[in-house]
């Protein structure tokens, strides 16, 4: 594999947290450690902790890969070539025996390290490369759930279009019967070696366009691209518990790879239809349940209803006042770690009409007041 751009860039034992002397198993548990407190599926809605979850997964890409980490190692012991890759000399046009070569005058750093350990570039591909595998592209998809499906979870199908595998040739590019062959001038390695003394500079292979092989009778479908943009269905199992506008990531279900690269991965935004009676607050289901004057006063038992169709009894404690809280324990959403509660507001009816015995009775507790008003706090007179 070339050495990368990133590699003189960027510290990947500082991003994981561990020296340059770390044992595999000591990076391996760092970046577990790291990849679950920034996982998006832990972190919906966060930008920077999804920012985050990639550059700690590219730096285990590297370091967490022996061979990898052999050739980054090597590269950040260069030193004192750093100048030709953009280390700054007295000013420009200086930068030591390089006469003033930049690292930004460098498309594609592969271009001029890709054999500097005399290896290939195969397998070293990224966006907008021309050889090697190239992973897949990451894709983005809405699925819109019922109230009652986000938080029990379920098992649906997502319905996208994009590039897939060819269906006629399964990805080879091949037509069926037929197979690809290994390009004959670069032993399937999609590069040659220029050996220009010290250094050994790679370029893609003429031939086979740096894939490595070649096909003699393309796919009609997918005209040897083994690639082709159709309606797919991806299946998901959405976790009980599933929150409005949270981010699930589908590793692998995004586009596929290309010259044998790895699919991208489907993220999947939900957006959670509301319901008639509950809210949500977190794992917390959120209803308001009406209660009568005397209810409120003197205490009651009333069945408040629950999200499965059931109730439960609650105790109106006596003196309630309108827009207190009660909580029902065990009755929200189930998420991992605990199932959620059920959270009652209590709010007093004021009747809209009143019968004759309603009003009297009503009248008859005015007076047994005293005259006693609950706003004589305030300081002001009344009348």
């Amino acid at each position: 594999m070339a050495p990368q751009r990133e590699w003189f860039e960027k510290d990947y034992y500082r991003v994981l947290g561990v020296s340059e002397t770390a044992t595999a198993k000591d990076i391996k548990s760092a970046y577990r450690k790291l990849s679950r407190q920034y996982h998006p599926d832990n972190n919906p809605g966060d930008a920077a902790a999804e920012e985050r979850f990639k550059e700690v997964s590219a730096a285990y890409d590297v370091v967490g890969d022996p061979e990898k980490r052999k050739e980054y190692d090597e590269v950040r012991k260069l030193g004192p070539m750093g100048g030709m890759f953009g280390g700054g000399g007295p000013g420009p046009g200086a930068g030591g025996p390089t006469g003033g070569f930049r690292f930004e005058d460098v498309g594609d750093l592969g271009d001029v390290l890709g054999g500097l350990f005399n290896r290939g570039r195969r397998g070293a591909g990224g966006p907008g490369r021309g050889t090697g595998p190239h992973r897949g592209q990451d894709l983005e998809a809405e699925l819109h759930l019922d109230f009652d499906d986000a938080v029990h979870g379920l098992t649906t199908t997502i319905h996208l279009t994009s590039d897939a595998s060819c269906s006629t040739c399964h990805g080879s590019g091949a037509r069926p019967g037929t197979t690809p062959h290994a390009c004959p001038q670069c032993g399937g390695r999609g590069v040659i070696d220029d050996n220009q003394g010290f250094f050994s500079f790679s370029q893609p292979c003429p031939s086979c366009g740096g894939r490595g092989y070649t096909i003699d009778d393309p796919c009609p479908t997918c005209r040897g691209t083994g690639i082709e943009h159709r309606p797919r269905e991806v299946k998901v199992r959405l976790p009980a518990g599933v929150a409005d506008g949270q981010r699930i990531r589908l590793k692998g279900r995004g586009g596929p790879g290309r010259n044998g690269g790895p699919p991208g991965d489907l993220y999947v935004t939900t957006r959670v239809g509301k319901h008639p009676l509950f809210g949500r607050r977190g794992d917390d289901l959120t209803i308001t349940v009406p209660v009568t004057f005397p209810e409120a006063a003197l205490g009651a038992d009333v069945r408040v209803p629950t999200l499965d169709g059931g109730s439960v009894k609650l105790r109106i404690p006596a003196g309630t006042r309108s827009g207190r809280t009660l909580r029902v324990k065990g009755k929200g959403v189930p998420a991992r770690k605990r199932t959620g509660d059920l959270l009652v507001t209590v709010e007093v009816a004021v009747p809209q009409k009143l019968s004759d015995d309603e009003r009297k009775a009503i009248e008859a507790l005015a007076a047994a007041t005293d005259g006693r008003s609950p706003r004589e706090h305030l300081g002001v007179q009344e009348g």
